[in-house]
C-alpha cells in the first residue's frame, strides 16, 4: 500500500474502537442487571479484548498498555451508560447498532496496526477480522449470551471478513491507505447493517433427514 498514515490515525482507531465498543460491554453489563463494578468490568473487557489479542500474536506492545487512557476512557463509557441505560427503549437493539459501529471502526483499526508492522495480505484480514470480532465475542461468553458471531447465518465475522478484503484490494489498485480504511469500514457497516436492518443472512447448513435405512452421516 502507498504509504502508511500518522500515529495519530492508529490511535484514533483504537481509541473510537474502545469506545463504542465498551459502550456495548455496558449494555451487556445492563441486561445482566450487574453493579457499576461489572459495567465497568465488562466495558473495559469488550473494549480492548480485540486489540489486546491482535498485538500479543504480532508480538508488539498492547496498545492499552501504552496507553492506560483508553481503560479510562471505556470506563467512562461504562459509567455513563449505568446511570442511562434505562432511558432506552430497546437496549438490546441499540447493542447491535452500537456494535455495528464499533465493529466498522475496529476492523479497519486491525488493518491498519497489521500494515503498520508490515505485514502481507493474509495476516492484514487475519488481524483486521480479530480486532474486530474478538471483544464482543468475550462480552457475549461472559455475559452468558448467544456471541452474535455464532448466530445462525448472521452477518457478522463475513463483514469483518469483506471490510479486511476490500482495503487488501484498494491497496493492491494503488489507493492511499486512508481511502482503504474507509472503504473497509463502509464495507463492515453496510454489510452488517444491512444484517440487522433488513435481515441479511448466509446460508446455513442444513442436514437431510436420514431415509429409512440409509447410514448415518
Amino acid at each position: 500500500m502507498t504509504g502508511f498514515p500518522a500515529l495519530t490515525l492508529l490511535t484514533g482507531l483504537d481509541y473510537a474502537s474502545a469506545l463504542v465498543f465498551a459502550l456495548t460491554g455496558a449494555l451487556a453489563a445492563s441486561r445482566s442487571q450487574l453493579d457499576i463494578v461489572g459495567f465497568i468490568f465488562m466495558a473495559c473487557l469488550t473494549a480492548v479484548g480485540g486489540g489486546t489479542i491482535r498485538d500479543i500474536i504480532l508480538n508488539r506492545e498492547v496498545f492499552w498498555v501504552a496507553d492506560p487512557v483508553v481503560l479510562a476512557v471505556a470506563s467512562a463509557a461504562a459509567i455513563t451508560m449505568f446511570f442511562t441505560a434505562h432511558l432506552l427503549e430497546s437496549r438490546y437493539r441499540a447493542l447491535l447498532w452500537f456494535d455495528a459501529f464499533a465493529l466498522a471502526v475496529a476492523v479497519p483499526a486491525g488493518v491498519a496496526v497489521a500494515l503498520a508492522e508490515g505485514q502481507g495480505w493474509p495476516i492484514v484480514l487475519v488481524m483486521g477480522m480479530i480486532t474486530g470480532c474478538l471483544g464482543g465475542l468475550m462480552r457475549d461468553v461472559v455475559g452468558n449470551e448467544v456471541p452474535l458471531v455464532l448466530k445462525q447465518g448472521e452477518l457478522y465475522v463475513s463483514c469483518a471478513f469483506a471490510g479486511a478484503l476490500g482495503a487488501v484490494l484498494a491497496g493492491l489498485a494503488g489507493l492511499s491507505t486512508p481511502t482503504a480504511l474507509i472503504l473497509c469500514a463502509g464495507l463492515v457497516f453496510t454489510l452488517r447493517a444491512g444484517s440487522i436492518a433488513f435481515g441479511w443472512r448466509l446460508p446455513v447448513y442444513r442436514s437431510e433427514p436420514p431415509r429409512p435405512g440409509a447410514p448415518k452421516r
